[in-house]
């Protein structure tokens, strides 16, 4: 834990959005994996076991959310657009004040953008783009040839700019 921590609570808030989910998932993941251990063959790194745990936790509980239409509990983070997605970063002691605004609303359009994919969409972007995994690394982690992960990694990315286009427009 104490050598993967740290890149797999990174993964969890890239894939759910937001701080609190990322909590969440990184500790269902390894509550996954504490009780899977005896299955664990060693054939791939533990990480790289880790994180296909993580991953397939976070699709799980969106195919779970979606199937049971779950209602999100209301707190002061979040959207009243009713998106997914933090709906402001938190405050820190002392605010940026250099960073841009134009900064800020792209982030913002992105994080949007990026929580109206779906999730397989969005985690082969999180995994390649913001964790900069290789291909190779990518097909281990979610169980498919690499011929698979370069084609879906570019529809991925298609259909982010149509998104992010979109949001644009709005």
């Amino acid at each position: 834990m104490r050598r993967t921590g740290p890149r797999l609570y990174t993964l969890a808030v890239r894939l759910s959005g937001n701080p609190t989910d990322g909590q969440d998932l990184a500790q269902e993941t390894y509550l996954q994996a504490f009780k899977h251990w005896s299955a664990f063959r060693g054939e791939a790194d533990a990480a790289t076991w880790l994180y296909r745990i993580c991953v397939n936790c976070w699709k799980n509980r969106r195919r779970y959310e979606k199937r049971r239409a779950f209602w999100r509990h209301f707190s002061i983070d979040a959207r009243p657009d009713g998106e997914e997605g933090p709906a402001r970063e938190p405050a820190a002691n002392d605010p940026p004040l250099e960073r841009p605004i134009e900064e800020a609303d792209r982030r913002d359009r992105l994080q949007r953008a990026l929580a109206r994919l779906e999730p397989q969409e969005r985690a082969i972007l999180v995994l390649r783009e913001m964790e900069e995994r290789s291909y190779e690394e990518i097909a281990e982690l979610l169980g498919v040839p690499v011929g698979t992960v370069r084609s879906r990694l570019s529809r991925s990315r298609e259909r982010l700019r149509e998104r992010m286009l979109s949001e644009l427009k709005e």
